[in-house]
């Protein structure tokens, strides 16, 4: 049985989701009651795979909310993920996904130090980021849909912005060996990261982001939006494909412009209904039935195939060869990338 520890986008949706989901104890509840509220088991899974397989899973909201990080919370919000995987693990779950803010909180912070949750001592090879069918899928969309627009890669310069950190440096990996894409601009905070990936890239230029944008055919965001900044869509070329792989995807509200094309990066639709609630509830997909997040298709398919194993774990872990893999088992399953505006 597979996993997925998830969490809501906000207090406001929270409170209107837990009311959906029967907990109307924590509909009108404040940011300090969500900072202490468990972790709960809200819905059971059903997945066909079109190879007629079928698996079954559980949604383990985690009651992680955004603005525990926003609000310097950080205890909470380590505490949240920790005692999700506690849950998980207590029930049984064989391969559990970390969705959203979950896994970049467990890269972040380090929580592998905490291993002991009270009687639970974590076992990290039932736990994957679902990274790796992250990366895959957003370089199969950036594959896919260029052409569509007119963007030939063989000519085309490729921004990422989030370069150096899990998914920013394996889609750099794939672009690199898989593509002939004519130049990456390579962009993130930490310069030493930056030239230490140029330098295992042998190539890519590395630039601030308002140098980058106005020359990037393609733009793949996979990193948080920092505080201030805002893109001036007519600076961008046309076309431009931007792929907004970060969390929450909000770049499709925040850019609304003539020849620039935003997509919700590392979304896959599956070719089956899944037979749950909470993608309904929650409303995050136009087709809450068949799309959803890699990073939880990656348990799924981890559960298809029984490789009981952290398969995304780390930071900066990702070969393409590990890319490949799992873009096989996707797509034998009946998954593919969403590729439509």
């Amino acid at each position: 049985m597979f996993g997925l520890i998830g969490h809501l986008n906000s207090l406001e949706h929270a409170q209107s989701v837990a009311r959906d989901l029967g907990y109307p104890e924590y509909a009108d509840q404040g940011l300090d009651f969500w900072c202490s509220a468990p972790p709960q088991i809200v819905d059971e899974i059903t997945v066909t795979s079109i190879t007629g397989q079928k698996i079954e899973g559980r949604y383990v909201e985690s009651c992680f909310l955004p603005e525990m990080l926003a609000t310097r919370r950080i205890k909470a919000a380590t505490r949240k993920v920790v005692n999700a995987m506690a849950h998980a693990q207590k029930h049984g779950l064989k391969i559990t996904a970390l969705g959203g803010f979950s896994s970049i909180i467990f890269e972040n912070f380090n929580l592998q130090q905490l291993q002991q949750v009270r009687t639970i001592k974590l076992e990290f090879e039932r736990f994957t980021t679902g990274n790796t069918h992250t990366a895959y899928i957003i370089c199969r969309q950036l594959e896919q849909l260029a052409p569509q627009l007119g963007i030939e890669l063989s000519k085309a310069t490729v921004a990422i912005c989030g370069a150096t950190g899990d998914i920013g440096s394996a889609v750099c990996r794939w672009l690199d060996a898989r593509t002939d894409v004519a130049e990456l601009l390579l962009i993130a905070r930490d310069r030493d990261r930056l030239q230490a990936l140029q330098e295992e890239l042998g190539r890519g230029k590395i630039m601030q982001l308002e140098e980058a944008l106005p020359q990037a055919d393609i733009v793949v965001w996979v990193a948080s939006m920092p505080k201030g900044v805002e893109i001036d869509p007519a600076q961008l070329k046309q076309p431009c494909l931007l792929i907004d792989g970060g969390y929450p995807k909000n770049l499709g509200n925040q850019i609304q412009h003539p020849g620039v094309y935003v997509l919700k990066g590392g979304i896959v639709e599956h070719s089956l209904d899944i037979d749950w609630r909470i993608m309904k509830i929650v409303n995050l997909m136009e087709m809450p039935a068949r799309q959803l997040f890699a990073c939880f298709a990656e348990s799924m398919l981890l559960e298809f195939e029984k490789w009981h194993t952290n398969f995304s774990w780390g930071r900066n872990q990702i070969t393409v060869e590990k890319m490949e893999m799992i873009g096989q088992v996707s797509l034998k399953h009946g998954f593919r990338p969403l590729l439509s505006f």
